[in-house]
């Protein structure tokens, strides 16, 4: 096969059958995959670089298109089962592993070209690399080239369509992970768990949410268990004060404090903002980000590895106004997400961006501040929506899961507006619980929330309207 630099290396070129697949690599079986050209490559743009990526490219069926599917996390792995997905819709695809093996980020410490690699410049060498074999393969280029991400693989995106904004065609980024969570994260750490008397027990979630539920669920006109729009909500939990010794039916008042500050933005003394709240709705799911007892390693990494460069350092001594200084310093002009997408618009591409409402690992507020950034930089915001919308499910957890409609056709979704010209006014997802699906409600680009129209079943997404919030 032809490749695209010397710098490529080819380690396996493979048919594999219809049927039952395999990596090798993961122990996960994909049933039912159309027969394809399976290529494994190393890439090394730099002499410390190791970069592997895989490209599938269908033997039948293929739709003259490429899709590109994002990491989650820190990387460190192929995303099979993105790829497998977008084979099965007659896709050539591809992923990477971001230049490193393992979910951790020490591979960064002492190797800044791999940060690189990280950040941006494994998925464009996959994607140019893919491109090739693309060409090389079938004799022709790949007429529509897209995107699909979600949490890092929707920074990735986004980084993508900055860089290089005639890359893709197309890009889809779900609940993007801006770096800057990663502060937020060891602020919460030191806030909610540092001292023993401001932690809450796990089993304790629930009456909150019960009490949150109590005062916004109805906002939107319907009490259906969840919160169509957060923003409005706002919550004082000093009905569920303890009147005599701490029980598992109420809160200390340092735990009331701490509930308040999980749900607050995280602020500077002076009281700038550096990253939005967590918002209501999602105390189910508190323990990713409070459970504790110490952060979670994809936030602690962030200055372990990335800004001290230390494997010892001591999340005990975080300073949010300090170190969030520090890791926006480093992280500036490789990892962390830039605006300025008027090159990306004017190549032609869309942007579908969403997020849950109920993400418990990154505030969906960081979604809401990046596309109003994005509107107030492009050349004419007015005309924005031609190519980018942001849609926010309420209930909708970190990329899926929660009580709220978590499933609908990205894909199906974002080849409309590509190839038919046609912006998604709105989206019917689903809920399902035991593999049946119980609810459908449709999302709205924002800032418009789904409002029931005030007859019929509330779990059918045909009696809902969207509209400005009221």
């Amino acid at each position: 096969m032809k490749l695209a630099s010397p710098a490529v290396s080819i380690t396996l070129a493979k048919k594999i059958d219809a049927g039952a697949f395999t990596s090798g690599g993961s122990p996960k079986m994909f049933s039912h995959l159309p027969a394809f050209c399976r290529v494994a490559a190393t890439l090394k743009p730099t002499s410390a670089s190791d970069i592997r990526i895989e490209v599938w490219l269908p033997l039948i069926g293929w739709n003259g298109k490429f899709l590109a599917v994002g990491s989650g996390g820190w990387g460190g792995s192929i995303a099979y089962d993105g790829m497998a997905d977008a084979l099965q819709r007659g896709y050539a695809t591809s992923a990477t592993d971001d230049g490193h093996s393992g979910p951790s980020a020490s591979f960064i410490q002492g190797h800044p070209e791999k940060f690189i690699d990280f950040a941006y410049r494994a998925e464009h060498e996959m994607t140019v690399e893919a491109k090739a074999l693309i060409k090389t393969f079938y004799g022709r280029e790949a007429r529509l080239s897209y995107w699909n991400g979600c949490s890092g693989g929707g920074r990735e995106g986004l980084l993508q369509a900055y860089r290089y904004p005639d890359e893709f065609d197309g890009i889809i980024a779900g609940d993007p992970a801006d770096v800057r969570r990663n502060s937020w994260a060891l602020w919460l750490a030191v806030q909610t768990f540092k001292d023993p008397a401001d932690y809450i027990s796990p089993d304790k979630y629930s009456m909150i949410h019960r009490a949150v539920l109590n005062a916004c669920d109805a906002n939107d006109g319907l009490k259906d268990g969840l919160i169509g729009n957060p923003e409005s909500c706002h919550v004082s939990l000093k009905s569920l004060e303890c009147k005599a010794a701490d029980n598992s039916d109420c809160l200390t008042p340092r735990q009331i404090q701490t509930a308040q500050t999980i749900m607050s933005p995280a602020t500077t003394p002076t009281g700038k903002v550096l990253f939005p709240r967590l918002e209501p709705g999602t105390e189910l799911r508190w323990t990713r980000l409070a459970g504790g007892p110490a952060p979670a390693d994809l936030f602690l990494d962030e200055f372990r590895y990335v800004v001290y460069q230390d494997p010892n350092w001591d999340w005990k001594t975080f300073n949010l106004e300090r170190d969030a200084a520090k890791s926006n310093a480093v992280d500036k002009d490789i990892d962390s997400l830039d605006p300025h997408l008027a090159s990306f618009a004017k190549h032609g591409g869309k942007l579908l961006l969403y997020h849950g409402w109920a993400d418990q690992q990154v505030a969906p507020g960081s979604s809401i501040e990046f596309y109003k950034s994005v509107l107030a930089l492009s050349e004419d915001p007015a005309q924005a929506s031609n190519w980018i919308r942001l849609f926010m499910a309420p209930g909708m957890g970190h990329c899926s899961g929660g009580e709220g409609p978590d499933n609908f056709d990205k894909i199906s979704l974002i080849e409309q507006w590509v190839e038919q010209g046609k912006p998604p006014a709105q989206i019917t997802a689903s809920h399902q619980t035991a593999g049946h699906v119980d609810r459908t409600r449709p999302l709205c680009p924002y800032p418009q929330v789904a409002r029931y129209n005030g007859s019929g079943n509330i779990d059918n997404a045909a009696n809902f309207t969207c509209s400005n919030p009221q």
